[in-house]
């Protein structure tokens, strides 16, 4: 898509595309932000935009539920209790009612998610 448009994807915000094939309507697209060292505060701010602006994209939009990877874990270096950290401050400070599920491969990213829906004061 990037090359379609002649330009890549800023980090932090979200862009909506049809699902065509996919069993849903919608995809919501964000880029986040690559960890090259320690984790910085913009990092942190980066990746609480990308779910803010999916989330408010999605309620632009008349879409009532979303799924949420582990958005810049994996490849872009975030580490993952603190990803999962911002993701689920992030979408319980939010003031809309989309509906959010947190979509996770791991176990290890299964436990952390878990604790934090369960646990407010989780992660050290």
């Amino acid at each position: 898509m990037m090359k379609k448009q002649g330009h890549e994807e800023p980090a932090g915000q979200a862009k909506l595309t049809p699902a065509y094939n996919l069993p849903c309507d919608y995809v919501l697209h964000t880029v986040g932000p690559i960890i090259y060292g320690a984790v910085t505060g913009k990092d942190r701010e980066l990746l609480a935009s990308c779910y803010r602006s999916c989330l408010e994209l999605a309620q632009q939009n008349g879409i009532r539920s979303v799924a949420f990877c582990c958005i810049s874990t994996g490849e872009f270096h975030f580490p993952n209790k603190q990803a999962a950290k911002i993701a689920v401050d992030t979408v319980r400070q939010y003031k809309g009612n989309t509906e959010v599920i947190f979509n996770v491969f791991k176990d290890v990213d299964y436990e952390i998610y878990r604790a934090l829906l369960e646990h407010a004061d989780y992660i050290e």
